[in-house]
């Protein structure tokens, strides 16, 4: 009976360990087939926004995020907001501008600028005004943040998530709930200083599904191997003994 019970358990947990490894397989191919579709939309030709206000809102990241687009414009930077943000050249500011364009204002993430650039003052040079036209590449609303990142406060005008929607709150603004992350552009005192969208994904996916395939093939091999061990010893202790 203990024999029978020890074979049940087995083979619920190699169903279970190859079960998990048939789903990091499942994870493999989606992860891959997102990474080849955002590769190709980074690398695309900005193609200009269509749709308009009307359908800006049904903007999905299945759809839409990372696609590379172009519009024209003019800022409002006196409604630009500063994003508290760590980046390869170091700790500083997204600048966040909303761009008025023919179809409705769309915010635009400009790009960074070093902790003692984050007043405006400070960088008139690159605050330009006029016609402007800016490629990169569309992102959504980043409503939430890492384990230890802080929230926003927006009373205190303290900014550390790009949510456009709580920024077009502060800002009394009417904007769609996603942004545009500008590409680097030569500017007039060289910030804010774009290009900087990291477009990286982990995929650890196939060193999973080895791993879990492993070990179901070795618990399965093990109890196999003891299951015949045990076997041949009952039928030794069985012979007769010599007298």
């Amino acid at each position: 009976m203990r024999r029978f019970l020890a074979l049940i358990c087995v083979c619920v947990a190699v169903v279970t360990l190859s079960g998990l490894g048939i789903w990091q397989v499942q994870r493999l191919m989606w992860k891959t087939a997102l990474i080849e579709t955002v590769t190709a939309r980074v690398h695309a030709a900005p193609q200009p926004l269509v749709r308009g206000p009307a359908g800006w809102p049904a903007f999905t990241a299945e759809r839409d995020e990372y696609r590379r687009v172009r519009l024209r414009g003019h800022f409002r930077h006196d409604k630009e907001t500063q994003v508290y943000a760590l980046t390869d050249l170091g700790a500083g500011y997204w600048v966040m501008t909303p761009l008025e364009t023919p179809d409705g204002t769309v915010m635009v993430n400009r790009g960074y600028v070093p902790t003692d650039k984050r007043d405006p003052a400070t960088r008139t040079a690159g605050q330009i005004g006029g016609e402007v036209e800016v490629t990169g590449l569309v992102r959504l609303s980043q409503d939430r943040g890492w384990l230890f990142s802080q929230p926003n406060d927006p009373a205190k005008d303290q900014w550390f998530l790009r949510d456009v929607a709580q920024i077009a709150r502060a800002r009394q603004l009417k904007v769609p709930n996603w942004f545009v992350d500008a590409e680097a552009t030569p500017l007039p005192g060289g910030l804010p200083q774009g290009g900087l969208t990291v477009v990286r994904f982990t995929n650890n996916h196939l060193v999973y599904a080895i791993t879990w395939f492993s070990l179901a093939g070795g618990l399965a091999g093990i109890s196999l191997w003891l299951s015949r061990r045990g076997r041949r010893g009952e039928m030794s202790g069985d012979e007769p003994q010599a007298k």
